[in-house]
């Protein structure tokens, strides 16, 4: 649910603490909200660095599977929406097996929004079509999709039931296509295919027909679900991207045209100026030209450093795949979730956080335990996640500090307080006089020698889930 505002007089600082190094400035290329500064981009990207906390969601025929392949366990570890392309199947065999599997039921997309809504997340973004070319919108350019198959048109239970809750809506759509008949998979040697390294079945192939489908898919998803704040693509390889593969530049300008508020990540592209360097999930650069996209999306991984001047996102699973997998048990604790939240925004990012849900549309327990826990701790410190940003001040080893993006608050999220629960920061600037408990409200002593602080985090704090401390200074 959204954090509850305190009402103060003075501006405020809080401090949140995290196991992590250093951080940069926030750029300037990045004014505050209102600002004549501010770029039709700026305004685009606005509500998103705002919202700093997004829900993934990895679903389609590959759900049902669960991991299972012909009765056997394919793997107890990631990747299982890849479950075609790491058996080899066809695409006959694997519909004929994944099909009867898909049965979503009602009411899906409502438990979907509403628990991205109780988690503190502000947008939604779901797969519209993964790699294995089954669409869950009703399309009229194909027969293998939701509305030809199962006669619903999954996308809009989807956007109309985030809408209801108030969240922002992303269509993840992949580029590449394990189901089209005419889609160039030899064209590369380093995108996955099922069938990579054989013979086309159907003979010679002509990949600009499979383009001009996807363009037309991609207008449908565009023109008939009212208003779309993300599209997430997925993806390019370094041998074949761009305008080469996708007719790239036209795709994103169609979709501006018909969407002028939407904003678009980086992976029609892989090159440098794109925010990559290699084919590896770490494989990002740390810079991005706007006309690749809008924000560079780091997978499964953290910047060390985050990426100053740059808008990014880090997308995660929340054990080791992301399509539904029964044989997958390597969960993500609630306190390493949130601790990557906090570490992710006190560099200038965004996290993506996924769920997997089964074939029916149910999402996992193990999933809504840790989005309902993560939601209680938003309720309390989202002052320090929502709107914040990269501090001045420098990580303790005991967690991280974000800051407002207006500078007047500061924010201090402990992960590793010492046993006596004494924390002490340096590089504070000497306005800041002030420090109060979220939540609680308590007043904190606070002892200062220049621009270094000391503070004993309150007994009832020490060993929740990260508590915040809050500094304010006195004066206008």
């Amino acid at each position: 649910m959204p954090f509850s505002r305190i009402s103060v007089v003075l501006p405020l600082l809080i401090v949140c603490v995290l196991a992590t190094p250093g951080v940069s400035e926030e750029s300037p290329d990045k004014p505050a909200a209102g600002s004549p500064k501010m770029t039709e981009r700026d305004q685009r990207m606005e509500w998103w660095r705002e919202a700093r906390f997004g829900m993934f969601v990895h679903w389609g025929l590959y759900s049902g599977l669960a991991g299972t392949w012909e009765g056997k366990a394919v793997s107890d570890r990631g990747g299982m929406e890849w479950i075609q392309n790491n058996v080899g199947a066809d695409t006959d065999t694997y519909a004929e097996a994944a099909i009867p599997l898909f049965k979503p039921k009602q009411g899906f997309a409502e438990e979907w929004a509403r628990l991205a809504k109780q988690a503190g997340c502000k947008y939604v973004v779901f797969t519209t079509k993964h790699h294995d070319g089954f669409a869950l919108h009703d399309s009229h350019v194909s027969d293998y999709d939701a509305g030809s198959v199962l006669e619903r048109d999954l996308v809009r239970e989807i956007v109309d039931a985030c809408r209801a809750q108030g969240l922002r809506v992303g269509f993840y759509h992949s580029v590449i296509d394990w189901h089209h008949d005419q889609y160039g998979y030899a064209n590369s040697q380093q995108l996955p295919h099922p069938l990579k390294g054989k013979p086309y079945p159907n003979g010679e192939r002509d990949h600009s027909k499979y383009v001009e489908f996807l363009h037309k898919q991609v207008d449908e998803l565009m023109n008939n679900y009212g208003p779309v704040d993300i599209v997430w693509w997925d993806y390019s390889a370094i041998d074949y991207q761009g305008d080469e593969a996708w007719d790239a530049f036209n795709l994103m300008a169609k979709v501006r045209k018909r969407q002028p508020g939407v904003i678009m990540n980086n992976r029609l592209f892989r090159i440098p100026e794109a925010g990559w360097k290699s084919m590896g999930t770490a494989g990002f650069s740390t810079q991005l030209d706007p006309k690749y996209g809008d924000f560079i999306t780091p997978e499964q991984h953290v910047p060390d450093e985050g990426m100053p001047g740059v808008d990014w996102e880090t997308c995660m699973t929340m054990n080791t795949t992301w399509g539904y997998s029964e044989h997958d048990h390597a969960w993500k604790s609630t306190e390493t979730l949130v601790r990557n939240l906090v570490d992710i925004v006190s560099k200038g990012g965004n996290y993506l956080l996924n769920i997997g849900p089964t074939g029916d549309g149910t999402i996992p327990p193990e999933s809504v335990e840790r989005m309902q826990a993560v939601g209680d701790w938003m309720a309390t410190n989202g002052q320090a996640i929502y709107g914040a940003t990269i501090s001045g001040v420098a990580s303790p080893a005991w967690g991280r500090v974000t800051q407002s993006r207006d500078g007047a608050a500061l924010y201090l999220c402990v992960f590793d307080a010492p046993e006596d629960g004494r924390l002490e920061l340096a590089g504070v600037p000497t306005k800041f006089t002030r420090a109060m408990l979220l939540g609680s409200g308590e007043a904190i002593e606070l002892d200062r020698d220049g621009e270094e602080i000391r503070l004993t985090l309150p007994v009832g704090a020490q060993g929740t889930l990260v508590p915040v401390v809050q500094l304010t200074f006195a004066g206008e």
